[in-house]
C-alpha cells in the first residue's frame, strides 16, 4: 500500500486465530506435578500480568455488553471499519480538536497484534489508515467472535493488567465468567484511559451503566475501593515449589508445565520440614532443605529448597543446590572403599583412642563429638555410632587423595585436591550440595551404580515417559551393599543413637545423619529400595546453631518423609549381591556379642581377635619440630613423652636414640637441639612404635637459682606457627 500509509510488515500473511492464541504472551506459568495436580504458579514477565487466553463463553455477559457499548456499538454491524467515524476523526485530528476515538474493536486488535502500531499509539491519519486495512483483512478471515476474544485476552487495561482475565483476578479476585454489571462497565471504562484517576473512571462507567439502564449510585466510592485496594494475588495454585519451579520452567512453554514431582509427597515435606524448625525455636535454626529422587530414574519427587519466608530470612536460596559442610554423611564412603579394596570388612576392629595426625599445617587432633574414646571396635559399630578417629584412621589407610577421587567420581565436585583437605575430609571438612549428596547415596541403592541425578524440568507430554540417565559402576556392589546393611542396623547405632531414634523406621531403611563443625550444618540422608531422601537444617548465614544435632535437627524431618513415601506398602529389601556371604561371628575376649555378619566372599570370619596392642605415642608425633627459647628457664622447657591404651603386661619403656631413658607412662625430657628417635617398647624389649623428631636451639641458660621452683613441666617451646596450628576437627552423626 502506497501513500506513507502505516501498515504492518506482516499484514499480508495475517496470523491466525489459532496462531494468535497460541502466542498469547503469557507473564505467569503454572508448575504442575508429575500427575497434572497444580503446585505453583510463577510470574516470568516483571512488566505485565498476562494470564492464560480465556474462551469468549467463559466471559460474563455483563462484560461483553459494556465492552461493546463503550467501545463498539456497532461491531456485529461493520467489516471492521466505521469510515464515517474514522473520516471525522483525521478531520479533528487536522484542527487539532479533541474528539473520541473513532477505533472499532477490530482496529484496536489490529494495532495490539503489531507491536509498531501499539508502540505508536496509533493516532495519526496514516497509522488509522494502515489499522483500518489490517481490521478488513481480519475481518474476512477470522469470525466475530474470534476478534472479540482475542481483543479481551489482549487489550492492556490498569497498570501492568493486558487483558480481562489478569484485571478480573486482581481487581476483582474473580474470573471473567463471575463479572457482575458493575464490575464490567468500570473494566469497560478502563480502555480509553487504563490509568485515569477514579473520578474519570467512575463518571466513564456510570454512562455505561445508564446506557444498560442501571443506576450509578455509590458508584464513586466503590471505584475508588477498588483502585486503592492492594491487587489481590493472581493464579489458583498453591505455592508449593517456588525454587524448582524456576529452574524448571520454560518461558517459551504453554502456560502450565508438568514436572516430576509429586504434589502429594512435596506438601508433607514442606510441612514437616516448617513444623519441625517451628518446634526447634529459640535453637538458633531458621533453614532447611528436603529432596527425594527417585532410585531408578534419578527424577526428583520432592524438592524444597527453603522453610519459607515466615521462618527463613533467606527463603529466596536454594539450598537444595547451596555448598554446606556435610559432617559425618561422607563415611560411609570411606568404609565402602576400604572394605571394596580389602583393608577392612564390617567385624573388624577399629581403633578408637586419642590420635595425633602430624600434617604439613601442624597437628591435627580429631575428636569423637562425645570426646570419649571406646578403645577397639568393630567397622560396623563405628560406622554405625559415626565415631571419628576410627574413620580418620581409615582414610589415612585409604589416602585422602584416594578419598577425594572416589567422591569425586561419586559426582560431589570438590574443587579442591585431596592433599588440600586431608584428613579432616573423612569428616566433612568440604562443602557439598545436598542435591549430590544425595544423588551419591542413592548409588548405594543401587549398588554401586551411579548416575547425575536428572536436572529439574517440565515435560507437558509426558509422552515419553521417565527419563533414565544411564548407571554406570562407580563402587563395588558387594561393600556397597555390606554398608547399606550397617546402616540399616539399628542396634549398630544403639551405643550413640538409642533403639528408639528416629532413624528406626518400620521397613528396612539405610540412613547415616551427619552434624558438621560447631554445629552450623544437620544433616540425615538415607535411602530404601525406591527412594533417596535427603534432609539440611541449617542457618543460610552459616550462623550455628544451639544444641541441634543430625538425629534431632534433620531426622525427624527425613523419618516424616520416608514414611509419607512408603504409606501404600512396605519397600521390597535389597538383595544382597552375588559374591557377599552371612557368617556368624563371635569377638573374644567377648569385646561385642556375637552376631551374624556380611562378608566380602573369602574375606568372612568366625573369630574376631584383637591383634598386636592399642599403646601407641602420643607426644612427640613422628615429624614434630621444638624450638627451644633462649629466654626460658631450661627446666621450664621439658618435653613430656606420654603414650596411649594400656599394655597386655609390664610397663612401657622409653629408648632415645638408641639408649633407653626411663619407664612410665609418660617420661619428662630436658630437649638437647638436634634430631632425634624415639621408640616405645613393651617389657620385653619389643618396639611397639618409633618416631622421629627435631629440636632446635642455639643454647639454653644455666639451671634456675636454689630456691627457685624447676619441677618437670609440659615444655612451654616456641613453634613455629606454620607447622604448628592445630585445629581439632569434631563431627557427630
Amino acid at each position: 500500500m502506497s501513500g506513507g500509509l502505516a501498515v504492518p510488515a506482516w499484514a499480508d500473511e495475517l496470523p491466525s486465530f489459532a496462531q494468535t492464541r497460541a502466542s498469547h504472551p503469557l507473564s505467569d506459568l503454572q508448575l504442575l506435578d508429575r500427575r497434572g495436580e497444580p503446585l505453583q504458579t510463577l510470574r516470568v514477565d516483571p512488566n505485565r500480568r498476562v494470564l492464560s487466553w480465556v474462551t469468549l463463553d467463559r466471559m460474563s455477559p455483563a462484560l461483553l455488553r459494556a465492552m461493546l457499548l463503550s467501545e463498539d456499538q456497532h461491531f456485529y454491524e461493520h467489516s471492521g471499519v466505521d469510515w464515517s467515524a474514522v473520516a471525522a476523526s483525521a478531520w479533528a485530528n487536522l484542527w487539532n480538536t479533541r474528539t473520541r476515538g473513532a477505533s472499532t474493536v477490530t482496529m484496536q486488535l489490529a494495532g495490539l497484534l503489531d507491536q509498531d502500531l501499539a508502540r505508536r499509539g496509533g493516532r495519526s491519519v496514516a497509522q488509522k489508515l494502515g489499522q483500518a486495512w489490517v481490521a478488513g483483512r481480519l475481518e474476512k478471515r477470522w469470525t466475530k467472535a474470534q476478534i472479540l476474544e482475542a481483543y479481551l485476552n489482549r487489550v492492556p487495561l490498569r497498570g501492568e493488567l493486558v487483558g480481562v482475565p489478569a484485571a478480573a483476578q486482581a481487581l476483582f479476585g474473580k474470573r471473567p465468567s463471575g463479572l457482575d454489571v458493575r464490575e464490567s462497565a468500570l473494566l469497560a471504562a478502563m480502555l480509553r484511559g487504563p490509568n485515569a484517576s477514579a473520578e474519570t473512571l467512575s463518571t466513564r462507567a456510570c454512562g455505561v451503566l445508564r446506557t444498560m439502564g442501571q443506576t450509578c449510585e455509590g458508584l464513586v466510592d466503590e471505584v475508588g475501593a477498588v483502585l486503592r485496594r492492594k491487587p489481590l494475588s493472581i493464579g489458583d495454585a498453591p505455592q508449593w515449589a517456588p525454587h524448582y519451579a524456576r529452574l524448571a520452567l520454560r518461558a517459551d512453554g504453554p502456560a502450565a508445565q508438568r514436572s516430576t514431582l509429586d504434589a502429594t509427597w512435596q506438601r508433607v515435606a514442606v510441612q514437616a520440614l516448617r513444623r519441625h524448625l517451628a518446634e526447634l525455636s529459640g535453637r538458633q535454626v531458621e533453614d532447611g532443605a528436603v529432596l527425594v529422587l527417585d532410585n531408578a530414574s534419578g527424577e526428583a519427587r520432592v524438592w524444597v529448597g527453603s522453610s519459607g519466608s515466615q521462618l527463613s530470612e533467606a527463603a529466596q536460596v536454594d539450598h537444595v543446590l547451596a555448598r554446606r559442610q556435610p559432617g559425618s554423611t561422607l563415611k560411609p564412603f570411606l568404609y565402602e572403599l576400604a572394605i571394596e579394596r580389602r583393608l577392612i570388612t564390617a567385624a573388624s576392629l577399629l581403633d578408637d583412642s586419642p590420635a595425633q595426625v602430624a600434617t604439613a599445617a601442624g597437628l591435627y587432633l580429631p575428636q569423637n563429638y562425645d570426646k570419649q574414646y571406646r578403645g577397639w571396635i568393630s567397622a560396623r559399630a563405628s560406622l554405625g555410632n559415626s565415631l571419628n578417629i576410627p574413620a580418620v584412621r581409615l582414610s589415612l589407610m585409604l589416602t585422602p587423595e584416594a578419598v577425594f577421587e572416589r567422591l569425586n567420581a561419586l559426582g560431589l565436585q570438590l574443587p579442591e585436591t585431596g592433599g588440600f583437605y586431608g584428613p579432616s575430609l573423612a569428616l566433612g571438612s568440604a562443602d557439598v550440595t545436598l542435591l549430590a549428596l544425595t544423588n551419591a547415596y542413592r548409588a548405594f541403592a543401587n549398588g554401586g551404580r551411579y548416575a547425575a541425578a536428572l536436572a529439574p524440568r517440565s515435560d507437558p507430554s509426558r509422552d515419553a515417559g521417565p527419563r533414565h540417565a544411564e548407571l554406570r559402576q562407580v563402587a563395588d556392589p558387594k561393600a556397597s551393599f555390606i554398608v547399606g546393611d550397617i546402616l540399616a542396623d539399628n542396634t549398630a547405632r544403639a551405643l550413640t543413637f538409642g533403639l528408639s531414634s528416629a532413624l528406626a523406621l518400620p521397613f528396612p531403611a539405610s540412613v547415616k545423619t551427619g552434624t558438621s563443625k560447631d554445629m552450623r550444618d544437620n544433616w540425615c540422608i538415607g535411602w530404601s529400595s525406591l527412594y533417596t531422601v535427603g534432609v539440611w537444617v541449617g542457618n543460610s548465614s552459616g550462623e550455628a546453631m544451639h544444641q541441634v544435632s543430625g538425629v534431632s535437627g534433620a531426622a525427624p524431618v527425613w523419618r516424616e518423609v520416608m514414611l509419607a513415601l512408603h504409606a501404600s506398602g512396605v519397600p521390597p529389601a535389597i538383595r544382597p549381591p552375588a559374591g557377599v556371604v552371612a557368617q556368624h561371628t563371635r569377638f573374644e575376649p567377648g569385646q561385642e556379642p556375637s552376631r551374624l555378619e556380611w562378608f566380602v566372599t573369602g574375606t568372612e570370619q568366625a573369630v574376631i581377635r584383637a591383634a598386636g596392642t592399642s599403646v601407641a605415642l602420643r607426644n612427640p608425633v613422628d615429624g614434630a619440630i621444638y624450638a627451644l627459647d633462649p629466654d626460658i628457664p631450661p627446666n621450664a622447657q621439658r618435653l613430656r613423652f606420654t603414650h596411649e591404651g594400656r599394655l597386655d603386661r609390664g610397663v612401657a619403656a622409653w629408648r632415645l636414640d638408641g639408649r633407653v631413658i626411663g619407664r612410665g607412662a609418660t617420661m619428662d625430657w630436658l630437649p638437647m637441639p638436634g634430631r632425634h628417635e624415639l621408640a616405645l617398647l613393651d617389657a620385653s624389649g619389643r618396639v611397639l612404635q618409633q618416631v622421629r623428631f627435631e629440636v632446635r636451639g642455639a643454647g639454653m641458660k644455666q639451671a634456675p637459682a636454689p630456691g627457685v621452683d624447676s619441677r618437670p613441666a609440659i615444655p612451654q617451646v616456641n613453634r613455629p606457627r606454620a607447622q604448628f596450628v592445630a585445629t581439632p576437627w569434631r563431627s557427630r552423626g
